[in-house]
C-alpha cells in the first residue's frame, strides 16, 4: 500500500506540473480508495442504532445472543448478523459454551477513531466560533444602522 501511495503522490506532482486537471481529479478519486479498513469497519458497525444499543448493553453486562435478540425484539438470525458486524470490527467477542453463545465487549478501544473525530470537532468548533463573531458584528451593524434611520 505504501508503494501505491508513493506512486500516486509522484503522479499528482507530474499532473500539477503538466497542468492536466482532469487527470488530477481521477488520481485523487483513486486515492480515496486507500482507506483504513479498521476505521471503515468501526464506523460501519457504529452506524446502526441496534449495534450501538448492543454495545451499550454489553457495557453493563455480558449477554447471550438470545438475550440480546429478545431485548431488541429481533430474530436470532438478525441479532447474529449484528453481532457478526460488531465482531468483525473487533468491538465484540463471542464465546460458545454448549448451545449458548455469549457476547462481551471486545478489546478494541476506538482510540484512533476518537482522535480522528476530535480533530474534526475542533475544526467545526473553530468555524462556529468564527460564525458567531460574524453574527455579532452583523447585529451590531444592524443596531447602528437602525439608530441612523430613526434620527
Amino acid at each position: 500500500m505504501e508503494r501505491a501511495y508513493e506512486h500516486e503522490r509522484s503522479e499528482i506532482v507530474r499532473v500539477i506540473v503538466l497542468g492536466d486537471l482532469g487527470s488530477l481529479c481521477c488520481i485523487l478519486n483513486q486515492m480515496v480508495q486507500y482507506s483504513r479498513p479498521d476505521f471503515d469497519a468501526s464506523f460501519a458497525a457504529l452506524s446502526d442504532a441496534t449495534r450501538r444499543g448492543v454495545l451499550e448493553q454489553l457495557g453493563h453486562a455480558d449477554a447471550s445472543i438470545t438475550d440480546l435478540a429478545e431485548k431488541f425484539h429481533m430474530t436470532l438470525t438478525g441479532m447474529k448478523k449484528h453481532v457478526g458486524v460488531l465482531e468483525q470490527a473487533g468491538l465484540v467477542t463471542t464465546e460458545k459454551v454448549g448451545r449458548v453463545r455469549t457476547c462481551k465487549l471486545g478489546m478494541r478501544r476506538l482510540e484512533e477513531e476518537t482522535a480522528w473525530i476530535e480533530r474534526y470537532r475542533q475544526l467545526w468548533d473553530a468555524r462556529f466560533d468564527e460564525l458567531d463573531k460574524v453574527v455579532e458584528q452583523l447585529k451590531r451593524k444592524e443596531k447602528v444602522d437602525g439608530r441612523k434611520k430613526r434620527e
